[in-house]
């Protein structure tokens, strides 16, 4: 093992594209384990990493957070998991599990946490280590091509969810690769989802109008009825006055994105009358747990395009142009 080579899509240094390269396999440590990375989506995260929004720890850095893979080799004290299981790891990679946080259900909101792709290398890789506590089993028989943007995507955009409450009619702003599960997820539990994309983008409208939107329409545009709740996926805070606009009194407008991009002064007027501005940060292992036994139940129609692990640069431009319909899967 110890010769053995990986191959690898490396950050250098911020705002530079990724350089492929050949390191030695790494070996796990205590209470970890290597995978054979099979997939692993990309996520507008990623962006922000590459791109130099979201400051990484140290360089040089594997980005990739949404990881399938199967389990090649143990670390010291592992029992949860064997070799030979398909497993995900999403973007919290490790929680400390002392702080206030932590001890309150909470690790989400850790004080001292580890993210995959940004504090330790990630999946845009044919190898990656992981933390064995913070895999996520999964399905031999599931295809790795729709289960990695699951992993992310269908993460943030359930507790998205989650957090609008009872709201019947929700607004999606950016439909993009969380927009597109969440909006299946919300029908799917009897609500109305009105979908914002980037103004002209006719095929994201079309997109979101064949997964069942009652609506889709321009970011800049009013929807038709006043909404219950909205979810701002796109990194555009100018997005947030005009979701407060577009919510009734005592609605509720669901930040749901790790970055953006400043938020406009607005007049109180649109935050008045009881409305609420919330953000999600990170998600839990609970989280996972809900959600895949949601997705178990309740199946989800996956748009993902696959990507070689040589063209992950393309793969990073065509999400940053909005040249994606769904997902992009990096395939080692």
């Amino acid at each position: 093992m110890a010769h053995e080579l990986m191959r690898a899509m490396v950050l250098r240094q911020p705002r530079e594209p990724l350089h492929l390269e050949e390191r030695p396999v790494p070996e796990p440590g205590a209470g970890e384990v290597l995978l054979r990375v099979e997939a692993c989506a990309v996520c507008r995260t990623d962006l922000h990493v590459v791109d130099g929004e979201l400051p990484l720890p140290h360089l040089p850095r594997v980005p990739g957070h949404e990881i399938v893979g199967i389990v090649q080799r143990l670390g010291p004290g592992v029992t949860r998991l064997s070799t030979g299981m398909r497993v995900g790891v999403p973007w919290l990679g490790h929680a400390c599990g002392l702080c206030a946080a932590c001890a309150g259900g909470r690790e989400n909101l850790c004080e001292a946490p580890v993210f995959t792709g940004h504090g330790r290398d990630g999946g845009f890789a044919s190898h990656a280590v992981a933390e064995a506590d913070f895999c996520i089993p999964l399905n031999l028989e599931q295809p790795p091509l729709l289960v990695a943007p699951l992993l992310c995507a269908g993460l943030i955009g359930w507790r998205s969810l989650r957090m609008t409450g009872g709201a019947r009619r929700v607004g999606l702003y950016g439909f993009g690769a969380a927009a597109h599960l969440v909006a299946q997820v919300a029908l799917q539990q009897d609500r109305q989802v009105y979908a914002f994309t980037r103004p002209g983008d006719v095929a994201a409208q079309d997109f979101a109008r064949r997964l069942g939107a009652a609506w889709a329409g321009s970011s800049q545009e009013a929807p038709p009825v006043p909404l219950d709740a909205a979810i701002v996926f796109a990194p555009d805070g100018a997005l947030v006055p005009l979701a407060l606009r577009a919510v009734r009194p005592g609605g509720r407008v669901v930040c749901g994105g790790i970055h953006m991009s400043d938020i406009p002064s607005f007049p109180y007027e649109l935050l008045w009358h009881e409305r609420q501005l919330m953000s999600v940060a990170n998600l839990t292992r609970a989280d996972a747990t809900e959600f895949f036994e949601f997705a178990r139940c309740h199946p989800l129609d996956v748009h993902a395009t696959p990507y070689p692990l040589e063209r992950a640069n393309v793969a990073l431009a065509d999400l940053r142009a909005g040249r994606v319909l769904g997902a992009a899967v990096v395939m080692p």
